[in-house]
């Protein structure tokens, strides 16, 4: 069985319609994984998805956050939320056997405001989630945007964005400590030394996308048994050149079954 899937940070999914329905139907991923819905749970757009043959499941209350998966098949014990809080930002679910979890950590704004501290102590709570309801040894995905460029390579100027909350070494660290349990970065497991490979660039930045002046903050990872069974990914860079796009574009992994 071939297995694709996907995870986009819609930016708000009503006004990226556009680009992810067409999306969708030109590349039949069996999963897309999304965040920053913003919306709520009364207009999320689910016809859109329903009429090109996806199911979805999501959970949002408004203009922040939000989360949701489409699926071509439905996901069995869907739950949300991170220990009885923030259910507009994880969601996970089993897709044919594998476990699949999608979240938006919190970005975090500044390294010395509490919303940091919150960012780090979420992470650490994630991790303990995978050490007391899952095993590494399962079929495991990890989607989403996480908020942390792991490695310097995956920031256009590492030495001026060290202090920044996606790149500070505090939130690198809780993010490996998770790696640690037992997931594999897919995407560097198939370009572990190519520079330039970003998900996100910044609306406010002049030329970004011209200049590679970017950040890979989404990320799909994979515990080892499923990791061994991916055949590829990729950053996908059209829904970031389309017409009124997400500040993030599309990350792809495959899988052989």
């Amino acid at each position: 069985m071939r297995l694709k899937v996907a995870t986009y940070n819609v930016n708000s999914i009503r006004s990226r319609l556009h680009i992810i329905i067409p999306w969708l139907e030109e590349n039949q991923p069996d999963l897309l994984c999304m965040q920053e819905t913003k919306v709520d749970d009364t207009k999320f757009p689910v016809k859109a998805f329903e009429d090109i043959g996806y199911k979805v499941v999501f959970h949002g209350t408004g203009r922040y956050n939000g989360v949701a998966i489409a699926s071509k098949e439905e996901l069995k014990d869907v739950r949300f939320g991170l220990f009885g809080r923030d259910p507009d930002r994880l969601v996970r679910g089993v897709y044919k056997g594998i476990h699949v979890i999608n979240t938006y950590v919190p970005q975090g704004y500044k390294i010395d405001s509490p919303r940091y501290q919150y960012k780090l102590q979420w992470l650490r709570d994630l991790r303990r989630l995978f050490e007391e309801e899952y095993d590494p040894n399962w079929m495991i995905l990890w989607c989403g945007d996480m908020n942390v460029a792991p490695e310097e390579i995956d920031v256009h100027n590492p030495k001026r964005l060290k202090n920044h909350v996606d790149f500070h070494i505090e939130a690198r660290k809780a993010f490996k400590e998770i790696l640690e349990w037992g997931f594999v970065d897919v995407f560097r497991k198939h370009h572990p030394n190519e520079p330039h490979q970003y998900t996100f660039y910044d609306y406010r930045v002049p030329k970004a996308i011209e200049r590679k002046l970017g950040w890979r903050v989404d990320h799909i990872l994979a515990t080892k048994p499923l990791a061994e069974k991916s055949v590829d990914s990729y950053i996908d860079m059209k829904p970031r050149l389309a017409e009124k796009p997400s500040d993030h574009t599309i990350l792809v992994a495959e899988f052989e079954l």
